[in-house]
C-alpha cells in the first residue's frame, strides 16, 4: 500500500488519473469479464467476486506467487497506458481532418457524404419559418440550431466536422491578423504571456483528454465480443466522449483565435524612421 501511496506522489496526477487507473479498470474488466465470466455467466456477480478475491489473496503475506501475479497484472496495465496516447494521437489526426494518404479515399468519400448532406442556410431558415407555422415548435428550434451551425462553418471542405472548424479558424486569424495558425504555433506558445499560455495548453489537454477518451470507448466497444455489456459501456462513452471533442475543438479554436489577436495587439508599432 505504501508502495501505491509512493507511486502517486511520483506520478503526474492527469497521467495517473487519465491513463493509469483506467487502464487498470480496463485490464481488470477484461480479465474477470472477458476471461472469467464470457456471453454465458455475463451477470454472475458471485462468479465475478470470488475471482477478484482469489487474486488478492496472499496467504498473509507476498509470496512468489503473488508476485508474479502482480507483475502480470502491471505489465499489461502499463503497456495499455502507454498505448493510449498514441491511439489518441491517431484519433485526434482523424478529427482534425490529417488523414494519412492510404486512408485519403475514404476521406473523400467521407467528405462527399457530408456535402450530400449539407443544406444551404437559407433553406433551412426558410423550413423553420414553415415548421414554426405549422405549430411544429421543436423542429423549427432544431432547424435553426442547423442553419446557425451551417452559416457559421460553411460547406464541408474535410472529411470531419473538427477538421472544418480548424480550418476555419485558420482562415480568421489568417484574415484578422495575417498570420499563419501552422507556422506561427509554437511562436505564438514561446512568447505569449503566462495567461494566454496556460488557456491554450488548457484547451489542448482537454483536445487530447477527449482524444483519449474515444481510445477507451473504442477498446470498451471491442472488448464486448468476448463479454457483450462491455460493448454497450463503450457506445455510451464514445458519445460522450464525441461531445466532449467537439466542446474540445471549439474552445481550442476561440483561444487560439483570441491568442492570436492579442499577440497582434500587444506587439509595439514599427519605429518612426
Amino acid at each position: 500500500m505504501g508502495l501505491l501511496i509512493e507511486l502517486q506522489k511520483r506520478i503526474p496526477d492527469g497521467w495517473f488519473l487519465r491513463r493509469l487507473l483506467p487502464a487498470a479498470l480496463f485490464v481488470v474488466v477484461a480479465v474477470v469479464g472477458g476471461g472469467e465470466l464470457g456471453h454465458t455467466h455475463w451477470n454472475d456477480v458471485a462468479l465475478a467476486r470470488q475471482k477478484i478475491a482469489d487474486a488478492l489473496r496472499t496467504g498473509g503475506g507476498l509470496t512468489a506467487d503473488a508476485v508474479a501475479s502482480l507483475v502480470l497484472f502491471a505489465v499489461p496495465v502499463v503497456a495499455a497506458a502507454f498505448a493510449v496516447p498514441y491511439a489518441a494521437a491517431a484519433i485526434g489526426a482523424l478529427a482534425s481532418g490529417a488523414w494519412p494518404w492510404w486512408l485519403l479515399p475514404v476521406g473523400r468519400r467521407v467528405k462527399a457524404w457530408r456535402n450530400r448532406r449539407w443544406v444551404e442556410p437559407d433553406v433551412l431558415a426558410r423550413e423553420s419559418v414553415r415548421a414554426r407555422a405549422a405549430g411544429h415548435a421543436l423542429r423549427a428550434d432544431r432547424l435553426d440550431a442547423r442553419a446557425a451551425r451551417a452559416r457559421a462553418a460553411g460547406r464541408p471542405e474535410s472529411p470531419t466536422w473538427s477538421g472544418d472548424r480548424f480550418r476555419l479558424t485558420e482562415a480568421n486569424v489568417r484574415r484578422e491578423t495575417g498570420g499563419d495558425v501552422v507556422s506561427g504555433w509554437t511562436a505564438l506558445l514561446l512568447g505569449a504571456a503566462d495567461p494566454p499560455r496556460a488557456a491554450l495548453a488548457e484547451a489542448r489537454d482537454a483536445y487530447d483528454a477527449a482524444c483519449e477518451a474515444l481510445a477507451w470507448s473504442a477498446a470498451f466497444t471491442v472488448l464486448g465480443v468476448w463479454w457483450w455489456p462491455a460493448a454497450p459501456v463503450g457506445v455510451l462513452l464514445g458519445l460522450a466522449s464525441w461531445r466532449s471533442l467537439r466542446h474540445a475543438v471549439q474552445a481550442l479554436c476561440r483561444t487560439t483565435e483570441a491568442a492570436f489577436v492579442l499577440r497582434e495587439t500587444e506587439q509595439p508599432p514599427p519605429a518612426q524612421p
